[in-house]
């Protein structure tokens, strides 16, 4: 098993338990609380394989994606009034997962032959547009709509990781490092200092 592959798998739960968390925060049953959970984890980089024409999606290529996801989301579905002392630590875990997936389908993408600005999208996709589709499905605005540095975070790691890809002679191993780390970095300093992107003022807007 190489870093990348160990790195996925725990960002997969990561997401995986964040997902049931929102279902379960929703009053959802058992079903949606999973279902959740699975598109959380694997809804990004299902879309992303759809977009590139690379069928059958990576999920059904290595069924691990799919085992850990419902895993995870039972666990959390069966323990979550236990879980207080494991629920601080799913940020960090989840910033892994935000940077390993972003360095995954940037890559991919640029396997494709796919350029700067489509293989940016394609490492953004994989790492939010699970997330997006949990909010959506548990009524609510977001996250990568609002004010965290979370989809910022992402565009930064996969520009610097195709820039890195084009532009130099870095082994690809620290390509892939140098990379995700930013993400990261960036994502756990958000947490940190709670830094945010700007606003537009509160103002009326007359007709």
């Amino acid at each position: 098993m190489t870093l990348l592959y160990a790195l996925d798998l725990l960002g997969t739960a990561a997401f995986a338990a964040s997902g049931a968390l929102a279902g379960i925060r929703r009053g959802m049953d058992i079903f949606g609380v999973v279902l959740l959970g699975l598109v959380t984890a694997t809804g990004g980089g299902t879309l992303r394989d759809l977009f590139l024409g690379d069928v059958p999606p990576f999920i059904f290529k290595d069924e691990t994606y799919l085992y850990l996801s419902i895993a995870v989301s039972l666990l959390v579905f069966i323990f979550h009034q236990r879980l207080d002392t494991l629920l601080h630590p799913l940020p960090y875990l989840d910033a892994v997962g935000l940077g390993t997936f972003v360095v995954i389908g940037t890559g991919k993408a640029i396997e494709f032959k796919l350029g700067f600005f489509g293989a940016v999208m394609m490492g953004v996709m994989t790492a939010t547009a699970g997330g997006m589709v949990r909010d959506l499905l548990s009524a609510r605005v977001p996250m990568v709509l609002q004010k965290e540095v979370y989809a910022s975070a992402c565009l930064f790691g996969g520009a610097l990781m195709y820039l890195l890809h084009r532009n130099t002679t870095l082994p690809h191993t620290w390509t892939l490092l140098l990379s995700a780390s930013a993400v990261i970095v960036l994502r756990l300093l958000a947490i940190r200092y709670n830094w945010s992107l700007p606003r537009a003022a509160d103002t009326e807007i007359s007709a």
